[in-house]
């Protein structure tokens, strides 16, 4: 059986590099990273199960009255964790206009 890659030498499609650029850019729940990145719920949401279960995202329920107030559907919200950061970095390396896709800048305040 193969050794898994380290963070910093994991291989990440365009597809989950540009999510964890959204997040990173502030873009922290679902449809906020489909608008951002222009990708479709049926590639977000199997690529950020995926990025969770490599242990570059964190992902947590909002509270249901905080949906409740603002009367929409509950969201779920990621957060990178400590070796998505690092992921990140070497996937920023890899594709060099990540960052002038989703600048932090641009992020959303949540």
């Amino acid at each position: 059986m193969a050794n898994p890659a380290k963070p910093s030498e994991a291989r990440l499609s365009h597809t989950a590099a540009l999510i964890l650029q959204a997040l990173d850019a502030g873009f922290v729940y679902g449809f906020s990273i489909m608008e951002m990145t222009g990708l479709p719920s049926g590639t977000v949401y199997p690529a950020m199960r995926r990025l969770e279960q490599d242990g570059l995202i964190h992902s947590h329920w909002e509270r249901q009255s905080i949906a409740d107030e603002e009367q929409r559907p509950q969201r779920k919200y990621y957060k990178l964790t400590a070796a998505g950061k690092i992921t990140l970095e070497a996937s920023r390396r890899r594709y060099p206009l990540l960052e002038r896709l989703i600048p932090n800048e641009e992020a959303k305040t949540v």
